[in-house]
């Protein structure tokens, strides 16, 4: 009983987990883009910042997706 209980949690933690970061994606993203349409010129150093806030986003769901295989296994 409590194996199921605890695969539901590990598909919630994993589900989340990707809505989460398809979310927050896509919002820095759309905000970059939205301000590369307002000043051109900024271009560079927007598309560097995006990269790094797209990085940071992306760390919690592979942090997730770790510990919910992890435990999986068990």
């Amino acid at each position: 009983m409590s194996g199921s209980i605890a695969m539901i949690g590990v598909g919630l933690a994993a589900a989340g987990a990707a809505i989460g970061g398809g979310i927050g994606n896509g919002l820095i993203i759309s905000k970059m883009l939205e301000g590369m349409a307002r000043q051109p010129e900024l271009e560079g150093k927007l598309r560097s910042n995006m990269f790094v806030g797209v990085a940071l986003v992306e760390a919690v769901p592979i942090i997730t997706i770790a510990i919910a295989f992890m435990l999986f296994s068990k």
